[in-house]
C-alpha cells in the first residue's frame, strides 16, 4: 500500500510496556477516552489520575455536615476528610474500567488548588510516562482555545499528549481497534519526532504518512518511506486549519484509528490564539490525536541511553 509503513512483529510485545498517565474526572469524556485508550494501547501499565480541589463536596453533603457557625473548624475538617474519601472513590470508578478493558491500572489522587491542566503536566514531568491520555468534550474554536483541560496539557506537555475527542461515532471507536495510524508529514524535526513516537508506540499498526500539497513547497522524503500526498482540502484563513482538516479528511476515508502530529514544544501566546497544525488538528479531527512535541524526540532517547 502506499505510503503504508509495516512493522515488525517481533516488537509487538514491547506495547504491554507503554506506560500512561490518564488525566481522570469522572466525565463521560474520561471514561470514553480510557476504552478508546486501551484499544490503541493494548496491555498498558496506567496511572488514573484524578486532581481534586478541596473543598470537593456536593451540596447534599454539605448540608448533611453543617451544624452551625459555632462548629465551622469541625465543619471545614469533614469537607476535607469527605471530599479526599470521594476524591479516591472516583479515581478507583476509572481504575476499575481501565482494568475491564485490560489495562494493568492504579489509582493515582492529587490535590491541586487550581490549574488542572498544568497540575497534570507537572505531574507528566514527575511520572515520566510515556503518553500522557486525556479526554476532551469536543469543543473547537474560541472555546476549547480559552481553556480546556486538554488544550493546556498539549501546550505545555514535554511527553506526547493522546486526546481522545468526545463523542466519537460507532465507526470512529471501531476504527480505534485495527485501523491505521495517520502520521502528518512535513519534514521537519516535529514531524521525525512524531513518526518516532508512532513507531515506537504502535508496533502493530500500520503506519501511512501523508503531507499536504499546499503548492508552496515538497517536504523531503523520508529514508525508505513513501510519503502520500493529499491536494488540500478547502483553503481556509489559516494554513493551519487546511492542513489539519485535509489530515481528518484522509483518516476519515482511510478509517484510520488516529492521527499523529508534532508539535514546536511549548506553545507561545501568540501560537495559541492563531493555531498551529497540531492544535488544529486537535480541535477539527473526529477521532483520537497524538500530539508529539519536537522534545520527545531527545527525551526518548535519553531513555533509551539510561536503560542501555
Amino acid at each position: 500500500m502506499t505510503g503504508a509503513i509495516p512493522t515488525s512483529s517481533a516488537s509487538i510485545t514491547e506495547v504491554s510496556t507503554v506506560r500512561i498517565l490518564v488525566g481522570y474526572d469522572g466525565s463521560l469524556s474520561a471514561n470514553a477516552a480510557i476504552e478508546v485508550g486501551a484499544s490503541l494501547i493494548p496491555g498498558a501499565q496506567a496511572w488514573i489520575g484524578h486532581l481534586w480541589t478541596p473543598p470537593f463536596a456536593s451540596d447534599a453533603l454539605r448540608r448533611r455536615l453543617w451544624r452551625g457557625a459555632a462548629a465551622v473548624n469541625e465543619f471545614v475538617d469533614a469537607i476535607e476528610r469527605e471530599g479526599a474519601a470521594e476524591a479516591n472513590r472516583l479515581a478507583a470508578t476509572g481504575v476499575t474500567l481501565a482494568i475491564a478493558a485490560g489495562w494493568n491500572a492504579q489509582v493515582l489522587v492529587e490535590r491541586t488548588y487550581g490549574g488542572e491542566g498544568l497540575q497534570l503536566t507537572q505531574l507528566a514531568e514527575k511520572l515520566d510516562p510515556d503518553v500522557v491520555l486525556i479526554g476532551s468534550r469536543g469543543l473547537g474554536g474560541a472555546k476549547a482555545v480559552l481553556g480546556s483541560v486538554s488544550d493546556t496539557v498539549v501546550h505545555y506537555a514535554a511527553r506526547p499528549v493522546l486526546v481522545v475527542a468526545h463523542p466519537l461515532l460507532m465507526a470512529e471507536r471501531a476504527d480505534a481497534i485495527d485501523g491505521p495510524v495517520i502520521v502528518g508529514w512535513d519534514g521537519s524535526a516535529g514531524a521525525q519526532a512524531a513518526l518516532e513516537a508512532a513507531t515506537r508506540l504502535f508496533p502493530a499498526r500500520t503506519l501511512e504518512l501523508a503531507s499536504v500539497d499546499q503548492g508552496d513547497r515538497n517536504p523531503p522524503p523520508v529514508s525508505g518511506q513513501e510519503v502520500i500526498s493529499l491536494a488540500a482540502e478547502g483553503r481556509h484563513a489559516t494554513a493551519a486549519r487546511t492542513v489539519a482538516e485535509t489530515l481528518s479528511e484522509q483518516a476519515r476515508r482511510r478509517h484510520a484509528a488516529m492521527i499523529v502530529v508534532g508539535s514546536r514544544g511549548r506553545s507561545t501566546v501568540r501560537e495559541t490564539l492563531l493555531g498551529s497544525v497540531a492544535v488544529s488538528t486537535l480541535h477539527h479531527a473526529y477521532r483520537p490525536v497524538l500530539v508529539v512535541p519536537q522534545t520527545a524526540s531527545s527525551d526518548t532517547a535519553a531513555r533509551a541511553d539510561a536503560a542501555s
